[in-house]
């Protein structure tokens, strides 16, 4: 009897590419903690930029910004890779999108800024990232490729998943 062989999926492939330059402990540990930071402080720094009044939006001015574009551009390149991928991101970026509404409350009642607290975020995990790569002895994967960008957060959701035992 002949075994049928499945092509693996564009987004499996993408995983093992990544995961090459991903094999030390340290460097796995980091990335669990940078990348979600990553997305999160990139997501309130793209918030925080000035959005226009767009008269035809009406009573609906002030529920888009920026922040809503990159969201539906990374959403939908995640669903073409995986759907049930994309939901789940969703979910997660649905979150990240309250904390930031939280902290927009935290300036109205005299914390910082949103942008200066999502840079500060963004700056220091970035630096942790590199030291992870440091310590993998590695380039990171985006170096070679820009999608890996992307990449990094929805490798990370696969494995939550396959330990739920989801197929994404």
């Amino acid at each position: 009897m002949k075994q049928q062989h499945t092509p693996k999926k564009q987004v499996d492939i993408y995983f093992d590419k990544y995961a090459e330059s991903h094999q030390n402990h340290t460097n796995e540990l980091i990335h669990w903690i940078c990348v979600p930071l990553i997305v999160f402080s990139l997501v309130g720094l793209v918030w925080a930029i000035p959005f226009p009044y767009i008269k035809f939006l009406g009573k609906y001015n002030g529920m888009f910004n920026w922040a809503s574009f990159l969201i539906a551009f990374s959403i939908f390149y995640y669903y073409k890779l995986s759907p049930i991928l994309s939901y789940f991101m969703l979910l997660i970026v649905m979150a990240f999108c309250y904390v930031i509404t939280l902290l927009e409350q935290w300036h109205t009642a005299g914390g910082p800024l949103l942008w200066q607290s999502c840079l500060a975020i963004f700056v220091l995990s970035w630096v942790g990232q590199f030291i992870g790569h440091k310590i993998e002895g590695k380039k990171p994967s985006f170096l070679d490729d820009i999608k890996f960008l992307l990449i990094g957060p929805i490798w990370l959701l696969h494995f939550i998943l396959l330990r739920l035992k989801i197929k994404y």
